[in-house]
């Protein structure tokens, strides 16, 4: 870019910033603070909530105890339980949830509402015996006497059934033949339960061994850190995976995005309202250097205040880049939608429709961090990964990142296609503009082999995106729909873009040049697929549902030759079969995306099913 559109996107620039701060009037202004400061409450609750302190159900359950009763530490240390004096009347009212009373110091007993609330009482009370149990033990001076058992757990990659895993399990089984295994035993868990125990100190009874034993050492505090250590010390202590505080707080994130994509989205609609964006479109600048100038100010603020809750929580520089790519993503899709919306009516909705489906993406995956490399399908992760104080390798971050990026870049190259009079300024509907937008890239084959080449990114997600949603099913359901689902995503990424050049006239009807355009789309898609190859880095293809998608056979030197030539092949007869159909209307081009569909379904089907 030259020095001049430097200056001229800087000064775009300024005019948003200066146009929007103008428009802003007090009561929004203290909205917005007022946002800013939940949003800083929603940080410091989790913050603290994790270290221990605040709590989100401080005092819902009250407990009728003694001062005296050996049982009254545990719920005055209780967040969750409010000591009150035992009332058998304010129990029988529900005004008490839980009543302990001791008799003669020989034995306890308590009675409860019978109520689900009662219930869940009880179930929180013999909670905080546990935690109460473990923090006396913790401060004990001989550990080795407190804690018998010391364990150690490792999470592994989840073994699969392939005959290149088993040759790799009966390998391990020979190297490790010949040692000793004494430490591995059965786990077990008594804790007494009943109305009447001893009056001696609270005690959970929980016995459990197994795994590494370690001589000396206590184990780690209870209830210490925001985001939790390595899994290791008492079997009491052993949580499952699950990044509880660090998923919240990465959430935290994508707050501050939703109201920056309204204001954006408000700010490009404002331009097609009246014509108000006439005077940028006869100006003497480009469409790319007015639509970066724009949108500049919102993705600063974006970054910026993501990189201020980055440093509030504890974040780095790893949280910024996980947190980068869903910033362009939020933009990118605004910006097609304010372009494509006729009304603030509709780009409400847009709006609403763009946050739920982004979010949902990128916090879901995230879930599953600790458990399945899928996880990495989402940037969040890595964000979740540095709240953790994991580092994330160079292919983790490149396949987490690049597929946002790549496919903002591409949202924003077809929105700037309706960058134009006859798009801004008319009310057309949402699929015409969206095949302006289309047909606005289109000039001949070497325009659809490099579209064809940029949708990969969305097919890549998209099919990422069907993994996650079949990870949980049955696999002998999964993998028919999966492979189902693949083949209709990849063909409506070959054609859809074929079928908006005819539509707009763009390209003859005679059958050769259909074809060719067919040719040319599924080479191009070909080639581009093969990038496909870095989820290897991260060990997507160790699942089942991976295989399926990216990697179903082993290749070997006899089946190289063909495993190159066999994909072109199909990906250029069913994009010639979408192509034909493209060039009449849109049931005939339907009826031609089904039929390729069955055939680029039916090939999966047996390459998955013969060389698996």
């Amino acid at each position: 870019m030259s020095r001049r559109s430097l200056r001229q996107l800087h000064r775009i620039a300024q005019w948003e910033v200066s146009r929007g701060v103008g428009v802003i009037d007090r009561k929004t202004a203290a909205v917005g603070v007022i946002l800013l400061l939940l949003t800083g409450g929603v940080v410091g609750g989790v913050v603290m909530s994790g270290a221990g302190g605040v709590a989100i159900d401080r005092d819902i359950y009250r407990v009728g105890v003694d001062t005296e009763n050996p049982y009254y530490p545990v719920v005055a240390q209780s967040s969750q339980l409010s000591a009150h004096p035992p009332d058998h009347e304010a129990l029988a009212r529900g005004d008490q949830d839980v009543i302990i009373e001791a008799f003669d110091d020989q034995f306890i007993s308590w009675q409860t509402t019978g109520t689900e609330k009662g219930d869940a009482a009880h179930a929180a009370l013999l909670s905080e015996i546990d935690r109460y149990n473990e923090r006396q033990m913790a401060s004990e001076p001989n550990q080795t006497a407190a804690y018998p058992v010391l364990v150690d757990i490792q999470y592994l990659t989840r073994f699969v059934d392939t005959p290149e895993a088993l040759a790799a399990a009966q390998a391990d089984d020979t190297s490790t033949s010949d040692r000793d295994l004494e430490g591995d035993t059965d786990s077990g868990s008594d804790r007494d339960t009943g109305a009447e125990t001893n009056g001696e100190q609270p005690d959970s009874g929980a016995e459990t061994s197994g795994g590494t034993d370690t001589a000396s050492g206590p184990p780690p505090a209870i209830g210490t850190g925001v985001f939790g250590g390595e899994q290791s010390g008492s079997p009491a202590t052993i949580q499952p995976p699950f990044p509880f505080s660090s998923l919240l707080l990465a959430f935290v994130f994508l707050i501050p995005l939703n109201f920056v994509i309204q204001a954006y989205g408000s700010t490009i609609l404002n331009e097609r309202i009246n014509r108000r964006g006439e005077l940028l479109l006869v100006a003497p600048v480009s469409r790319r250097t007015i639509i970066a100038g724009k949108t500049l100010p919102y993705f600063t603020a974006g970054m910026g205040v993501c990189g201020i809750i980055a440093v509030a929580v504890g974040g780095g520089l790893q949280s910024i880049a996980g947190v980068l790519p869903i910033v362009l993503a939020f933009l990118s899709a605004t910006f097609v939608g304010g372009m494509l919306a006729r009304s603030f009516k509709e780009l409400t909705f847009v709006t609403v429709t763009i946050s739920v489906f982004i979010t949902t993406y990128v916090f879901v995956p995230a879930i599953f961090t600790n458990v399945t490399p899928i996880a990495l399908i989402s940037p969040l992760t890595i964000v979740v990964m540095d709240l953790q104080g994991q580092s994330a390798t160079m292919g983790e971050l490149l396949f987490s990142t690049v597929p946002f990026v790549v496919g903002s870049v591409v949202l924003f190259a077809l929105g700037a296609g309706i960058y134009r009079e006859e798009d801004m300024f008319t009310q057309k509907s949402i699929p015409d503009k969206f095949l302006d937008a289309l047909n606005a890239q289109l000039s001949g084959y070497r325009s659809v082999a490099l579209w064809t080449a940029l949708f990969v990114p969305f097919v890549f997600v998209a099919e990422l995106l069907a993994i996650a949603v079949l990870f949980v099913a049955p696999i002998e359901l999964s993998i028919p729909i999966l492979l189902i689902t693949i083949a209709a995503i990849e063909e409506i990424a070959k054609s859809i873009h074929i079928y908006a050049g005819y539509q707009r006239a763009r390209f003859d009807r005679a059958l050769p040049v259909a074809l060719g355009l067919g040719i040319a789309s599924g080479a191009a898609f070909f080639v581009a697929e093969k990038f496909t190859a870095i989820a290897q880095v991260v060990g997507l293809p160790e699942l089942a549902l991976g295989q399926a998608a990216f990697a179903p056979v082993g290749l070997t030197p006899t089946l190289t030759i063909g495993l190159l030539l066999a994909p072109l092949a199909l990906h250029v007869v069913t994009a010639m079969i979408t192509a034909i159909g493209a060039r009449d209307r849109r049931l005939v081009y339907g009826s031609a995306l089904f039929i390729a569909t069955l055939v680029h379904a039916l090939y999966n089907y047996v390459v998955v099913t013969f060389y698996a």
